[in-house]
């Protein structure tokens, strides 16, 4: 993202908007959940959707002595079967491909990009190793990601991309999420494709490099780096980034541009609990 300020602001908080008073009683919680079931807090009319629920583990108390949580988790409600066939690919089949942001995960990890921007590093933090134990979060298409896996989507990772640019020419239609941060040769390979849906503003935002020989990534371009002018990394016309700090998503529109279309807020905190949001991406 390109604001610090909300980086900091939102950093591994991703609460639903469900914040219990540290001093809760157990009585309290149960007002607004259904029940507990292995350390699950399944929380009550939170979706019409899907069953939404946080683990006890992930909570973490905020400054001002609130219980939060790290992570939302989302489970299908057996009612609503004939609504999943109609936004999602669940029983049926549709050559559609969801791009996971593993570059942007690892730029986010610890002493990550993000470090080096808070000037808690310095340059070191620009050349980060390659990484797969990282676990997304809000600023990384969490929720996102998870309810499109229950949704029966299929995905492919930045990675898959940039060592074959081509495989994007297998699929009809590309999503794509909060992908901040990619390669040149991933950069070409979407703008080119005939029909991406770009779900998440601040998409293709910095440049950065892969050498999968030392394992690593590198800020190139972007971001304020290496000139404080320099915002996207590539130039792009189409870049939205304006857009990532509404995160209510309550007036969400798509709009067109040349090879599809984005979305006018960050919508991370509404593709859970809005049919007609996900109908939308299903049919485009």
């Amino acid at each position: 993202m390109a604001g610090i300020g909300l980086v900091v602001a939102i950093i591994s908080v991703f609460a639903l908007s469900i914040i219990f008073s540290h001093n809760s009683s157990s009585e309290d919680i149960t007002e607004v959940t259904n029940f507990i079931e292995e350390n699950k807090i399944y929380i009550d009319n939170e979706s019409e959707i899907f069953r939404v629920f946080v683990y006890e583990k992930d909570a973490v108390i905020t400054p001002d002595g609130q219980k939060s949580f790290r992570r939302a988790f989302f489970e299908l409600k057996q009612e609503n079967t004939n609504l999943y066939e109609e936004i999602g690919l669940i029983n049926q089949y549709q050559n559609t491909i969801v791009v996971i942001p593993t570059f942007t995960i690892i730029a986010y990890g610890e002493h990550g990009f993000y470090d080096y921007y808070k000037g808690e590093c310095d340059k070191s933090c620009l050349e980060i190793p390659i990484r797969h134990d990282i676990l997304q979060k809000y600023q990384t298409s969490d929720g996102a990601t998870k309810i499109f896996k229950l949704l029966g989507y299929q995905f492919i990772t930045d990675i898959d991309i940039d060592k074959n640019p081509d495989v994007l020419k297998q699929y009809d239609k590309v999503i794509l999420l909060h992908n901040e941060y990619v390669t040149q040769k991933e950069f070409d390979a979407i703008i080119h494709h005939p029909k991406v849906i770009y779900l998440y503003p601040n998409s293709l935002y910095a440049k950065i490099e892969a050498n999968y020989d030392l394992n690593t990534i590198t800020l190139i371009r972007g971001h304020n780096y290496p000139q404080q002018e320099i915002k996207n990394g590539f130039n792009w016309r189409f870049d939205n980034t304006n857009f990532e700090y509404d995160s209510s998503c309550k007036n969400w529109e798509f709009y067109e541009i040349d090879n599809g279309i984005m979305l006018n807020c960050y919508p991370e905190m509404q593709i859970y609990k809005d049919k007609n949001l996900l109908k939308i991406i299903k049919d485009y």
